[in-house]
């Protein structure tokens, strides 16, 4: 149950036959000054009635009524509701009466000729039920926050193995898609975007859970409105029209396709969910300028061009007291809602510089607004250049996995790099003095026996002052202070794209020839 705290005034609710008697209980109360707005039934018909209509703050029952009982009525009131103060007021109750009472559920009971401390058993009773659903509720945020915390763990572990499992076959694609076979292309193409997608949901579950860092890149607009009509089409009911406004190809905004896939397909599943009886769901986009006006008091103001996505219902709407709490951790007004997609949904714009809004009347359809900052809309070609290839420069990678392993050096290879692999630090300084000094190193931050500083440590010492590649997690912290003084070191954030990790070998070994020329 929920009992809103309206201070001293109460909704209460009366199973009394004698109307006189009503009038005398509510007069005592009024007295005393408590504000009352009381409604009063004398038949079990009645009463269920106004259990579920008159969202009463209390209930003040007689003993015994012809055809209906106050035990009756308590029955009936802690079947549905455990916490909602329910009180005797009879003219004879007995001792042994009042214990059973009390036994029942009762709350309190007293004699209708001793009302004096009526209205001290009211404001009691009232006030400690509030207190009881205020601790339930803190109780059970405090469990999903818990769960929360342990999803977070899960996916950090989570994340890390799946990682070990996508980078390969991202590896593998690109070599794929350098075959002759047009159709090995085709497949190779395919194989690079599942991985892709995969390794973005990884990212965008840990940002969810862990407020992670998730990878920024160029979103076609037009492809994420496919994306969403893809997702939506075996969910949108047959009395329901789904009408999309696909954006122009040419519109493109720098942000992370799935986490703000996942923001519009929340939206969208909530607006089906809004339509039991049909309607129409209806995303478009639009540019969109704001100015200061538009911006709230906790709200950091940036005004200016925007573009203005649009998911649009006609279904029931909201009235202003769910308006109020939408953006709530934990609120829902679903049975088997969590409380926390709506959440989701205002960090993931947040996080892309924008602003969420929603516009909605009881009966009249809801419309949430995403803006996105226009300044990062680009429009033309796709920023892919052709990268160089390598001149037989001698490579070795020091990664424990073997499967990453050998993808990394097979790509490089086919790039026309020589290349040398280590599975450990001490396997990387054994290479080294039986092939020599190598012209780059590829390295994993994550080496185990022999950890990654100890490992950069040690080809210092041996003389090695090429450049040097470190593959790290996005989430984890390096002390780029208290690394040994190597010339050159660059950090790509794991799992790394087969263009970056080309184009960074490229560039580094580019930069060593120039000062050493």
């Amino acid at each position: 149950m929920s009992i809103p705290d309206t201070g001293n005034a109460f909704r209460v609710l009366l199973v009394e036959d004698e109307p006189l008697d009503a009038e005398l209980i509510i007069d005592v109360l009024r007295e005393d000054g408590i504000e009352v707005e009381s409604r009063r039934v004398d038949d079990e018909a009645g009463y269920r009635e106004e259990l579920g209509s008159f969202a009463a703050d209390l209930v003040i029952a007689d003993l015994s009524m012809p055809g209906f009982s106050g035990y009756r009525a308590l029955e009936i009131l802690r079947e549905r509701d455990r916490v909602l103060p329910f009180i005797f007021v009879s003219g004879t109750i007995g001792e042994d009466e009042a214990i059973q009472a009390l036994k029942s559920g009762a709350t309190d009971y007293l004699l209708k000729g001793r009302l004096a401390r009526l209205a001290s058993a009211v404001r009691r009773a009232v006030h400690q039920a509030r207190e009881s659903v205020a601790r339930e509720r803190a109780e059970k945020e405090l469990i999903r926050a818990q769960r929360f915390e342990s999803l977070a763990m899960l996916a950090g572990g989570l994340s890390h193995d799946l990682r070990n499992i996508l980078q390969p076959l991202l590896l593998a694609a690109a070599a794929m898609k350098e075959h002759d076979d047009e159709e090995l292309r085709k497949h190779g193409a395919l194989v690079g975007d599942c991985a892709k997608r995969g390794l973005e949901m990884v990212a965008s579950m840990l940002s969810f859970a862990r407020g992670a860092k998730v990878q920024v890149e160029r979103v076609k607009l037009s492809a994420l409105f496919d994306a969403l009509a893809m997702l939506l089409r075996g969910s949108v009911p047959g009395n329901i029209k789904l009408v999309l406004e696909t954006p122009s190809d040419d519109v493109v905004i720098e942000g992370n396709h799935t986490e703000l896939q996942q923001c519009l397909l929340n939206l969208c599943l909530n607006a089906l969910q809004a339509m039991p009886e049909g309607g129409e769901l209806h995303l478009s986009a639009e540019p969109s300028t704001i100015d200061t006006a538009f911006f709230g008091d906790d709200e950091a103001q940036s005004p200016g061009a925007y573009l203005k996505l649009l998911v649009r219902d006609t279904g029931m709407g909201m009235d202003e007291a769910v308006r109020s709490n939408l953006f709530r951790p934990f609120y829902t007004t679903k049975e088997t809602g969590t409380g926390l997609g709506l959440v989701s949904c205002k960090r993931i714009v947040t996080n892309h510089r924008g602003y969420l809004r929603v516009l909605s009347e009881s009966g009249k359809g809801t419309t949430f607004e995403v803006y996105l900052p226009l300044e990062r809309v680009q429009t033309g070609d796709n920023g892919t250049t052709a990268i160089e290839g390598g001149r037989g420069e001698h490579v070795l990678v020091v990664i424990e996995r073997l499967g990453k392993q050998t993808m990394l050096s097979d790509t490089l290879e086919l790039n026309g790099y020589a290349v040398t692999t280590a599975g450990s630090g001490a396997d990387a300084l054994q290479k080294i003095a039986a092939l020599g000094k190598p012209d780059l190193v590829v390295m994993d931050a994550d080496l185990s026996l022999m950890s990654g500083v100890q490992t950069i440590s040690a080809l210092l010492d041996l003389g090695y002052d090429g450049p040097l590649i470190l593959l790290i997690r996005h989430d984890q912290s390096i002390d780029r202070d208290g690394l040994p003084p190597v010339r050159h070191i660059r950090f790509l954030e794991k799992p790394v794209s087969v263009p970056l990790l080309l184009r960074s070998v490229r560039e580094e070994l580019d930069v060593r020839d120039d000062e050493a020329g």
